[in-house]
């Protein structure tokens, strides 16, 4: 079963400024753990929502929008992707994260199962077949 570890982000974070040398280490102490128990699949820390963009959809209509994006109260930070036994086994992993923002009483990470769903994978080709109809509108 896979898993998505979800890093919320902060205000530090959002601002730009680097974890401590010690947070750093006590990350990739346990991100070495992950890798030595065969459970990381993946992993990444993201860039300030400054440098991101959404893209609403109105029918068919897209409107962009530049970050950064201070009316959301939780953005992501970062993300480990485990493949363990079992949620219980997911949570395990999740408590022994290290507190991604120190002492930050409002540090917090979010575990989320991921959805096992091959037609994801399958061609575009194939998926039209199977539903008879296009699989997504054309992006000209």
């Amino acid at each position: 079963m896979r898993f998505m570890v979800i890093v919320k982000s902060s205000k530090n974070c959002e601002a730009g400024k680097e974890p401590s040398p010690e947070l750093k280490a006590a990350i990739g102490k346990y991100t070495q753990e992950l890798r030595d128990a065969g459970a990381l699949v993946e992993l990444t820390r993201l860039e300030a929502s400054s440098a991101g963009v959404r893209i609403k959809f109105q029918g068919e209509k897209r409107i962009v929008t530049d970050g950064p994006f201070p009316e959301t109260k939780e953005l992501v930070g970062g993300f480990w992707i485990i493949d363990v036994k079992s949620k219980q086994e997911a949570i395990e992993w999740g408590k022994r994260v290290p507190n991604p923002y120190g002492v930050d009483p409002e540090s917090e990470i979010e575990i989320r199962q991921i959805v096992q769903d091959d037609s994801i994978g399958a061609s575009s080709t194939d998926v039209e077949k199977e539903a008879g109809k296009e699989f997504a509108p054309s992006l000209k």
